[in-house]
């Protein structure tokens, strides 16, 4: 049976050892020095070096060779996820006080030694207080916030660090040129970047991907990590600049389709993102990058990676294009965008000075299906308007709504709405969209944020727009106005009914 190519390349010297020198040069110092001390603690990333280094140094203070095959009864290595109990320690506990067989240190290697249980700590603890003089712990371990203080602070604490990917690929290098693989460059990047600053990951996937014989291209490592290529995921990106919903759903469920996994796709679009943001070349506006990048996190843990990762990028999608209007509305001529304006409006629509303020308020009264009229009364002038329910409150909701629910403000804003005085039709382009809002406990959710900054009890409607194309409902249809004075007043207001205070 052949050898792992990571334990083949294992180093066999604190020299050997790559891209953890700010340790291998503190204990080569050490050793030259005969400071030897009774408890060492290994923290950091998986496969970094650390129980290669605790095996080295224990070979190292009894002056002994050390190769794969090396084993002397001095030298004890435990794991601790396997003997975690207090039984086992109390075993070590007993026998660390018999003198060494033939070294001059027994030397205890305890690896994932965070897997310990609270009475094997205390066991542990107690051996380190005292230890004889010729027993070493050397401790390792991938989450050192789980070790008890009382544990730390006996021992020296070495940090060890993710290897930087230029030195993974130039060791990656190095062994499939000694192994005769023939791989491109950016495959071996590849490898080193997917690796994540553990050689032996990086190195088991070079094993794995050695068995086959041609030369290893960058689209075979993709394929063996599962990974859609470069030119597929900025492809969908850059649909969130300037496609469509259909265009990007479109995009990511061909994806999906081919088998790549929502939590890589995500992953890679992030990678994308950060990388044109440091190289100031943002391919998405900033707060849409920053939003996007945040809620990629997310994608993993959810129940749903899939659809949860075409809501967040549909959701991009959407605020990107929202603000793009807005810049160009901004642009144009100015125009009432809430009731805030009102008097600013009358004089852009040349109320009469002498005309008395209105109230105006939604008419009830008008069936659903029919032309609504509007009529015009008289008002107290010291009345307040009403908040009418328009486009021009809509952002209002929106703002309430991620305040205060934040799942469904992700859902809300997906939709185009059309307004009347009586209502609200929210037109989706996906079917999932549409269902979660008629689910009876979210419409209450959005019809209360409507009340509170409105006053009023309006209907919601939610439609499925099958050809993608704006839907349009009797509850959305205009309102006409009879004269110049209250045209310009439904202007202002989205439509109403002017009544007496």
């Amino acid at each position: 049976m052949g050898q792992a190519l990571y334990r083949k390349y294992r180093s066999k010297s604190l020299p050997e050892i790559i891209g953890q020198e700010h340790i291998t040069d503190t204990l080569s110092q050490a050793l030259k020095q005969n400071k030897i001390s009774h408890a060492y603690l290994f923290t950091g990333p998986r496969g970094v070096g650390k129980t290669s280094i605790a095996r080295i140094l224990a070979h190292e203070i009894n002056g002994l060779a050390y190769t794969d095959d090396s084993a002397h009864l001095d030298i004890i290595e435990i794991d601790a996820a396997s003997n975690r109990r207090i039984d086992e320690i109390r075993e070590l506990r007993d026998k660390v006080y018999i003198a060494p067989t033939s070294a001059k240190y027994k030397v205890y290697i305890i690896d994932e030694v965070h897997m310990l249980t609270r009475e094997a700590f205390n066991a542990l603890l107690k051996t380190l207080e005292e230890p004889p003089a010729h027993a070493v712990f050397i401790l390792a371990t991938t989450d050192a916030h789980k070790l008890p203080d009382t544990i730390v602070s006996r021992t020296q604490r070495y940090n060890f660090k993710p290897v930087a990917t230029a030195a993974v690929s130039a060791h990656l290098k190095h062994i499939a040129k000694s192994e005769n693989i023939s791989v491109s460059d950016a495959a071996i990047e590849l490898l080193a970047k997917h690796g994540e600053g553990s050689f032996r990951d990086s190195i088991s996937l070079l094993d794995q991907a050695s068995g086959k014989k041609a030369k290893l291209e960058l689209r075979d490592i993709e394929t063996l990590l599962g990974l859609p290529s470069d030119e597929a995921v900025r492809e969908l990106v850059t649909c969130l600049q300037s496609g469509s919903s259909s265009e990007v759903a479109v995009q990511l469920n061909q994806l999906l389709d081919q088998g790549f996994h929502a939590a890589a796709i995500a992953k890679q679009i992030s990678a994308l993102l950060r990388d044109s943001v440091l190289a100031n070349n943002m391919l998405l506006d900033k707060e849409s990058i920053f939003t996007l990048l945040q809620n990629l996190l997310e994608v993993p843990i959810s129940p749903d990676p899939g659809r949860y990762l075409e809501l967040i990028l549909l959701q991009t999608l959407t605020y990107s294009s929202s603000k793009e209007s807005k810049t160009q509305s901004e642009t144009a001529e100015p125009t009432t965008k809430s009731t805030t304006n009102l008097k600013e409006s009358k004089k852009n629509v040349n109320i009469p000075a002498d005309e008395p303020d209105v109230k105006v308020i939604p008419d009830k009264s008008v069936p659903v299906d029919s032309p609504k009229k509007v009529q015009t009364k008289a008002a107290k002038t010291d009345s307040a308007a009403v908040a009418v329910f328009d486009q021009a409150v809509w952002p209002a909701v929106l703002t309430a709504l991620k305040q205060k629910h934040n799942t469904l403000y992700g859902v809300v804003r997906m939709a185009e709405p059309t307004f009347s005085a009586v209502g609200v039709v929210l037109t989706f382009q996906f079917a999932f969209h549409q269902k979660r809002i008629n689910e009876a406990s979210n419409r209450q959710k959005l019809a209360n944020i409507i009340t509170e900054l409105t006053g009023q009890d309006i209907t919601i409607e939610c439609l499925f727009d099958k050809q993608n194309k704006s839907s349009k409902t009797a509850l959305g249809k205009s309102i006409t106005a009879p004269n110049k004075t209250v045209s310009a007043i439904s202007n202002i207001f989205g439509g109403g009914e002017l009544i007496d205070s």
